[in-house]
């Protein structure tokens, strides 16, 4: 063992762990199911008020997996298959148009609200829908697992499913997202189905294709940065779009390749995911103030969206993941003190000691510039799943 998880081992365990089950959990338990209508709120305030009954669709697949994924891994409580299978069944019959595709925000009842060009709530449903059948058994969720995620890859990969963000003529341009949560998706369904077939690809093959595609044309190696968005070859636009880097995102793509070389013990995987963690915390530590910067430029010139230099919750969540199981398949000190720096900052920073859970935004120093603790974007998962992987790395550590 690491003289860094010597000194902290147990101190971090207790803290991932009994967040994990004695916060951040209850606290969703207690104010985010809906008992009336099924399905998870999201709209909380600091105490854990409702503010507004209408439902992220996202975050019925992602609760769904997060509920579904403690009853599978830590303990058999009824109480979190029962909020499991109330978001996926809530997801299921009421989330969908006509067309089968899923919605992007519906009423607390599944009224349609909004839809939205891409198809990132079909991939959360995937993942919820595999822990869920896992969770019971029930071939009906499995066959659902597998249908969701592949309308997602259908959308991806035929032409003209989803509409362009930009001219495909004047400006083609491709993004990372697609395939750092096809990685994540097939990493989470493998787990959970085994290593199934989808599309003429078994889900090892997914992650494999999706992780060649990251390193050719995403990972710049020369210049030391991982784009969030490039031209059909990886070119590089020299664009406000084209220049700007999410750190936070990048830094969760590697710990999604360092996850799959762990498993697979491939050499050039962990490589590459090593470096995209290198590169993207040179560029979005703040050295100033600590903490995970939500935007920077690849030029170092001024970026347009105004939140650039805050803080938000997930981007710290995803680095304290990213750290720690680099410096756990490693051993290298380096990582030990990057994983050190953000794990002390945000769990200065974020939390609420009085009324429990997490801040969801921050500004550069670290100051709360909002009470939400639940929204659109934010609700149970980035944060319990750091909790529950960081806690279930180091019981594994030696």
């Amino acid at each position: 063992m690491t003289p860094y998880l010597s000194q902290r081992r147990e101190e971090l365990i207790r803290t991932y762990r009994d967040g994990l089950l004695r916060d951040v959990i209850p606290f969703w338990m207690k104010h985010g199911l809906d008992r009336v209508n099924g399905g998870m709120h999201t709209a909380l305030g600091r105490k854990g008020e409702l503010l507004d009954s209408d439902k992220s669709v996202w975050f019925q697949g992602r609760a769904a997996w997060t509920f579904a994924n403690l009853f599978n891994t830590v303990e058999r409580r009824p109480e979190w298959s029962q909020a499991a299978l109330s978001c996926a069944e809530f997801l299921h019959e009421r989330c969908a148009d006509a067309s089968g595709k899923l919605h992007f925000t519906v009423t607390a009842e599944g009224d349609p609200l909004r839809m939205r060009r891409y198809v990132f709530s079909e991939c959360f449903a995937a993942i919820g829908f595999g822990a869920v059948h896992r969770a019971t058994g029930d071939g009906l969720w499995r066959a659902r697992a597998l249908a969701a995620f592949e309308t997602f890859l259908a959308y991806h990969h035929e032409p003209g499913r989803i509409a362009p963000k930009t001219s495909p003529v004047t400006r083609p341009m491709k993004s990372l997202s697609p395939l750092m949560m096809t990685l994540a998706a097939a990493q989470d369904l493998r787990e959970d189905l085994g290593d199934v077939v989808v599309r003429g690809r078994t889900l090892s093959d997914w992650a494999a294709i999706t992780i060649a595609e990251i390193g050719r044309d995403f990972v710049k190696h020369d210049l030391r940065a991982v784009m969030e968005t490039v031209g059909p070859a990886g070119e590089i636009h020299d664009h406000f779009d084209g220049r700007l880097l999410n750190p936070g995102h990048s830094i969760e793509a590697a710990w999604f390749l360092l996850r799959e070389a762990r498993r697979s013990g491939d050499e050039a995987t962990k490589r590459l995911g090593l470096a995209m963690l290198d590169y993207m915390w040179e560029r979005g530590w703040d050295r100033e103030h600590g903490g995970v910067l939500y935007f920077t430029d690849l030029r170092g010139k001024p970026i347009q969206e105004y939140w650039h230099s805050m803080k938000f919750w997930w981007p710290q969540n995803e680095a304290i993941i990213a750290t720690l199981l680099a410096h756990v398949m490693t051993g290298e000190a380096r990582y030990a003190e990057m994983h050190r720096q953000v794990h002390d900052w945000a769990y200065a920073k974020f939390p609420d000691p009085e009324h429990g859970e997490w801040y969801g935004y921050l500004d550069r120093q670290g100051r709360p510039t909002s009470e939400l603790k639940g929204c659109m974007w934010k609700g149970p998962f980035h944060l319990p799943r750091q909790k529950l992987i960081c806690w279930k790395l180091l019981e594994s550590a030696v």
